[in-house]
């Protein structure tokens, strides 16, 4: 019996490094080449670089979900200080690059849970969970941005040649807006898709 459990539980732990490492190796690859973690939407572009982190996350739990989420966020630091872009200063501080994504996967494996046990359906669990895991890296990163960096984003804004008549948190706010609600949508249908793929593979 103790043999069972012992190799059971190795099998679990196996797994969920296989998952942290598949996982992490696409998250770095979105972030290392830009191209690739981003969909045209019209105007703008939406990233999906995150997504990665929801589904680890939503299938093997909050601590592998905040791994691959740290791994992100050490890689998002990485590029800022070796790929220096203009707003790259303020990503070098971990509580902007680091912290909101090793809470996006916690944070969508609770929702996830939370909203299967109330409906009973992986897709609109695994919907709801990607539109809000989503949702917490916007609102994570620019609003970390927006209690440490308020003024110095301005001055890098104004910097760029841009025509700022705002504050930061209207400026911010319109950034979150315009790309983090079309960001979330994508992330929500693709995060559903590939979780009932996923789970339905997992009962076979």
């Amino acid at each position: 019996m103790i043999n069972t459990r012992t190799s059971a539980q190795k099998r679990l732990n196996v797994r969920k490094m296989t998952v942290i490492a598949v996982l992490s190796a696409i998250s770095v690859m979105m972030s290392m080449i830009p191209f690739i973690g981003y969909i045209p939407l019209g105007p703008i572009k939406a990233t999906i670089m995150h997504v990665p982190v929801i589904i680890g996350g939503i299938i093997e739990g909050p601590v592998v979900g905040a791994t691959i989420g740290l791994i992100f966020g050490l890689t998002s630091l990485w590029n800022a200080i070796t790929q220096p872009v203009l707003l790259s200063p303020l990503f070098i501080n971990p509580l902007v690059s680091v912290l909101p994504r090793i809470l996006i996967g916690i944070v969508a494996y609770y929702v996830y849970q939370g909203v299967y046990k109330v409906s009973k359906k992986v897709y609109a669990s695994g919907f709801v969970a990607g539109l809000i895991g989503s949702l917490v890296n916007t609102v994570g990163v620019l609003g970390m941005i927006y209690i440490l960096y308020a003024e110095k984003y301005l001055s890098l804004m104004k910097m760029q040649g841009s025509n700022v008549s705002v504050g930061a948190g209207k400026l911010l706010f319109g950034i979150a807006f315009t790309s983090g609600i079309p960001e979330a949508l994508v992330a929500a249908l693709i995060v559903s898709a590939v979780s009932v793929a996923l789970i339905r593979k997992g009962k076979k």
